[in-house]
């Protein structure tokens, strides 16, 4: 959870990811307005935008394996899908599946 702190005038003086027990700080969201313009006034936003990606790639390696676990069970079967998922879901467990055999981890080239 992020936590502002704000300065005499009231507008936010620094930002922090929790703490929130000490004094003068108070939650806040990062999709509150003054929040963005804050981070992006103070060349924040890059950050966030690389922190984003990296999450992006670890979201999609999450939902490659509960796909995998749906169809394992039975509960969905990959003719389901859309045919762009299909192919794109099969053609990154190919990938995956040639650098396992080279020896490379998906991580390391993430």
């Amino acid at each position: 959870m992020l936590y502002v702190e704000r300065d005499a005038q009231g507008a936010i003086a620094a930002i922090h990811r929790g703490g929130g027990e000490q004094p003068g700080r108070e939650p806040a969201s990062l999709l509150d307005a003054e929040v963005l313009a804050f981070l992006k006034s103070n060349g924040e936003m890059e950050t966030l935008d690389l922190q984003l990606m990296s999450s992006d790639a670890a979201v999609v390696r999450v939902l490659e394996d509960l796909v995998d676990v749906l169809i394992a069970k039975k509960l969905i079967l990959i003719t389901d899908l859309p045919p762009q998922a299909r192919e794109k879901i099969l053609s990154r467990k190919q990938l995956r599946a040639q650098m396992a055999d080279q020896q490379l981890m998906v991580d390391d080239i993430l």
